[in-house]
């Protein structure tokens, strides 16, 4: 038996080569996005076995994560780190009082991941193996190059490239408050890439209900894989009605913070693909809950963002998913995943397959140890 020895975490802020801005920054909600704030765990055992994980917040919650795990990562000494869900039950009681979803299960996430990374290192194994890989590739496709602080012919040229890389299909944000600045994109875009090439849309939850259903019978002509979060992330009836109403297909579960959220929107039919986000969710431990309850209601899978953890999930799903291609987070690691034909491949290094880098030291503005 085998037992954790050491806890490290790490507050990591990556900046954005340029401010971001999505429909949230057209219609006046938030701020352009400038940075990404990660909570790193670093996990050792007594057998010298070890495993790393992350969680990650877009403008505001970065360090009240790190703040939070803190508080909590002191019960991991002593414990055997294959005990994943006592481990992880230990934890949420740890922090009982600010309950189980958002910030305290957000911080709770970069350890589990690290514990799971631990497992299948031990294991010789990709996680995706560990975990009951269904395939040694999974579809991709890119977001980053997509936003609407870039002109129509940067998203051209940025889908161009992205196609060249090997990704297959391509998602571009909508949601301005001028819908026939989207749909003029979205045409450009369409006729650009041709018929054949997978292309996505994502409202970033910036519609309201009649937009969204009069948008999105306009959009049909397009022959998209999905539209993406047209309505607030919560209204769950809404996106129903609009799955029900519309052929194209609707994709949302990005900005829910637990697995109890993500029940009520599978309960109310409101989406064909589901996108749960791992370190928003509080981990693989949940994800993984999450993703036996959506098969069970034959939903298709696309997780959100963190390609590097969402790969192997993904990978292990039964119907075939899709993973999102953003490059934001290579600074922080040696390795790269490659795409190929459409596909991006698990690597068949152990675990997550990632170490970080000098960069990674670099940006690193706070870390602390338990032993």
């Amino acid at each position: 038996m085998d037992r954790i020895r050491q806890v490290r975490l790490s507050s990591v802020v990556l900046p954005l080569e340029q401010a971001i801005s999505d429909a949230k920054v057209l219609t006046g909600r938030q701020r352009p996005m400038t940075e990404v704030v990660f909570l790193f765990a670093e996990i050792a055992t007594e057998q010298d076995q070890h495993g790393i994980g992350f969680s990650y917040s877009k403008r505001a919650g970065g360090p009240a994560q790190y703040a939070h795990a803190k508080e909590i990562a002191g019960n991991l000494i002593g414990e055997d780190p294959s005990d994943i869900g006592k481990v992880y039950d230990k934890l949420l009681w740890a922090g009982a009082s600010v309950g189980r979803s958002g910030v305290a299960t957000q911080a709770i996430a970069a350890i589990d991941i690290a514990l799971w990374d631990l497992k299948a290192k031990r294991a010789g194994l990709p996680l995706a193996k560990l975990l009951g890989a269904h395939r040694d590739s999974v579809r991709a496709y890119n977001t980053s190059g997509g936003f609407l602080h870039a002109p129509i012919d940067e998203v051209l040229e940025n889908a161009t490239k992205s196609l060249a890389d090997g990704i297959g299909g391509i998602k571009i944000k909508v949601g301005q408050p001028d819908t026939r600045i989207d749909l003029e994109r979205v045409r450009a875009v369409r006729e650009h890439l041709g018929d054949d090439v997978p292309l996505m849309v994502d409202a970033n939850q910036q519609w309201d209900r009649p937009t969204a259903l009069r948008v999105g019978r306009t959009l049909e002509q397009f022959g998209l894989v999905w539209i993406e979060e047209p309505l607030d992330a919560y209204d769950a009836v809404g996106h129903a009605e609009l799955a029900d109403r519309l052929d194209t297909p609707i994709a949302t579960g990005e900005m829910l913070s637990s697995v109890g959220e993500h029940v009520r929107l599978i309960e109310a039919r409101a989406a064909d693909v589901i996108q749960p986000d791992a370190p928003r969710i509080g981990g693989i431990t949940p994800f993984l809950k999450l993703a036996t309850l959506a098969d069970h209601n034959g939903l298709q899978l696309a997780p959100h963002f963190a390609m590097e953890i969402h790969l192997h999930l993904a990978a292990a799903y039964p119907r075939e998913p899709w993973v999102e291609h953003f490059e934001w987070l290579n600074p922080l690691f040696n390795e790269r995943l490659e795409t190929v034909d459409g596909r991006m491949l698990v690597p068949d290094r152990p675990g997550l397959g990632f170490t970080t880098s000098e960069q990674y030291a670099r940006w690193t503005v706070d870390s602390c140890e338990f032993t």
